[in-house]
């Protein structure tokens, strides 16, 4: 693992009109590492994922890839320099197929251009061809082949989980940043998308940062947790240290308490 951080967040704030979402929070995330951002509902996770990803401007602070800084480029473009992402709400093309929603995802590496694309010739029909053994390719390494040729509408909710992740590994990452991947999957389904996570992250050396509410998962997977509350940043370090940080156990203790009424 390179010591150099692919990633800085530095000071990101965001607001939405008197509420504010994230106040302050930096960190760093390792070269070939697997990150988790843990926090209660409304800590500001999802907010500070889409700022990295482009699709939230920050009020403050800066965004670093590789030494570049992104803060305000549009997603787009942030996808093109490598950073990919899922969705806590799947946001699949339902009516295409699996092969076709990787191909979607293959769209921001693409050169040929548009009228040459529409002709289907020289350079977009071989582009066409490299990019379809490219998403054949992520097919058989999320075992999808039997499945290749359906419409994402009719999988299994766990499948179109795993689809969705394709279509981000399509891009390309160097970083992908995953929303809640195992939200509303049962255990068996749970398991399988972390070895899938796992393999993304050893076999593909992509570096990862992970929401993800399944304690037992994060303790297992990470290398690095970072713990948010309220939109800030009150612990970080190995999934050992975090789990036994004082702090951690009150924002979970607290809003565990304040749910009951107590």
């Amino acid at each position: 693992m390179d010591d150099a951080p692919i990633l800085d967040v530095v000071a990101l704030s965001k607001k939405f009109g008197g509420v504010t979402a994230v106040q302050d929070v930096s960190l760093d995330v390792p070269r070939g590492g697997i990150l988790s951002i843990i926090g209660p509902n409304g800590a500001g996770k999802t907010s500070l994922l889409n700022m990295i990803s482009g699709f939230y401007k920050p009020d403050t602070g800066r965004i670093v890839l590789e030494g570049k800084n992104i803060t305000h480029r549009k997603p787009s473009e942030v996808a093109q320099l490598g950073v990919a992402r899922t969705f806590q709400n799947i946001a699949l093309f339902s009516g295409l197929t699996v092969l076709d929603n990787l191909m979607l995802g293959r769209h921001v590496r693409m050169k040929a251009g548009v009228l040459s694309s529409v002709v289907y010739w020289g350079m977009a029909q071989k582009e066409d061809i490299a990019h379809r053994e490219a998403c054949e390719e992520i097919i058989e390494f999320l075992k999808l082949q039997d499945l290749r040729k359906l419409p994402t509408a009719a999988l299994a909710y766990g499948l179109r989980k795993r689809v969705e992740l394709g279509r981000a590994l399509a891009v390309e990452p160097k970083v992908l940043l995953l929303d809640e991947p195992m939200g509303g999957m049962n255990q068996d389904e749970k398991e399988d998308m972390a070895r899938y996570i796992l393999d993304v992250n050893q076999e593909r050396g992509v570096t990862v940062v992970l929401i993800e509410h399944d304690m037992g998962v994060v303790m297992d997977i990470s290398d690095h947790v970072v713990v948010l509350d309220r939109g800030r940043r009150i612990a970080a370090g190995t999934p050992e240290k975090v789990q036994r940080d004082p702090k951690v156990i009150e924002a979970y203790l607290g809003t565990a308490r304040s749910r009951s009424g107590a």
